[in-house]
């Protein structure tokens, strides 16, 4: 009977570690890993783009619904403060060589700077309709703004006034400063098409169709590998272009509604966030791609922000019955 008894305390003891290296496996295979939720608070309505201090372990959230900005210390997964009394902002940006936030309102057509740590308004930079996307160009010291019917606007960082407007051919949505300094690459679902602005001439050099495919919000640049990548929402899909003549060179199914994409380099992946409560993920090989994981989020949760420098993913999560606004935190695996 104890010789018994020893055997079946053994083979508990062999089930018990089998499950969990299972389980330890079944974990590390999940491309991303929902570590944290940190609450908004009364936040209500749709959540928009998002930017990120490093340095000061702050990220800026764009409560458009809500008419604000959240500030969340990323040291205590906490909100630590808000920007309230803002017209729709959709846009953020961060300048680390002044310590600046810029936020784009869609609702008056303004971008606004905040400085320090006590975020005091420093400018008012009147654009026009529908202020949107903000990128930043730390090296060039300048700040670029789609907006309008189709423009993007160039803002002086140092002088906080705007130097000239870039003409489109509809209103932009995602666009992405390329490393060469030469060229800014940019979504304009009005026209079907990705154009290609010349930085320095501030004029459109190439338009690339997309075709029958249409509503291309979100880009990323994946530029080890010469491609610069669009996911559409009619039909939905990722594609990838030549950053070279603009051919399309690949295409496949992703989530539904996506507003966000970023390249991590480190992992040669593809994250796209998505308001059919999907968040997907491609593996990155010779310029090609396919998905490894749909990872189920919540409905309406389309802007994330990937962070390489705190190897983080973070999804702005809107307000739903029973449950606070909040942002999930994600860390790759492997």
């Amino acid at each position: 009977m104890k010789r018994t008894f020893l055997i079946m305390v053994s083979v508990i003891a062999a089930l018990t570690i089998t499950v969990g290296a299972l389980a330890e496996q079944a974990a590390h295979s999940v491309p991303l890993q929902l570590v944290a939720k940190i609450p908004l608070g009364d936040v209500k309505g749709r959540i928009d783009h998002m930017a990120v201090d490093v340095a000061g372990r702050r990220l800026f959230v764009a409560e458009l619904g809500n008419g604000s900005i959240g500030v969340v210390d990323l040291s205590t997964l906490q909100v630590s403060g808000r920007i309230r009394g803002l017209n729709e902002p959709q846009g953020v940006g961060y300048l680390p060589s002044t310590d600046t936030v810029y936020v784009a309102s869609a609702g008056d057509g303004s971008v606004r700077t905040y400085r320090g740590r006590a975020l005091e308004e420093a400018a008012h930079i009147q654009l026009g309709e529908d202020a949107d996307n903000i990128r930043v160009d730390s090296a060039g010291n300048r700040v670029f703004v789609g907006y309008g019917q189709g423009w993007l606007a160039v803002i002086d960082a140092g002088q906080a006034r705007k130097l000239s407007d870039i003409p489109l051919h509809g209103h932009p949505e995602g666009f992405q400063l390329g490393n060469d300094g030469d060229r800014i690459f940019v979504n304009v679902p009005d026209a079907n098409v990705v154009e290609v602005v010349d930085r320095q001439g501030g004029e459109v050099v190439a338009r690339w169709k997309t075709g029958q495919a249409g509503e291309n919000f979100p880009m990323a640049l994946a530029e080890a590998y010469g491609k610069v990548l669009v996911a559409f929402r009619a039909p939905a899909m990722l594609s990838a272009f030549s950053m070279v003549d603009g051919a399309r060179v690949k295409d496949a199914r992703t989530c539904g509604d996506a507003d966000d994409m970023f390249v991590d380099a480190k992992r040669h992946r593809v994250y796209v966030s998505c308001g059919d409560a999907h968040l997907d993920v491609f593996e990155l090989e010779d310029g090609s791609f396919r998905r490894m994981a749909s990872l189920p989020t919540a409905p309406g949760a389309r802007t994330s922000l990937f962070v390489p420098e705190l190897d983080r993913l973070f999804l702005a999560v809107r307000a739903r019955a029973g449950e606070q606004a909040a942002i999930w935190v994600y860390r790759p695996a492997r």
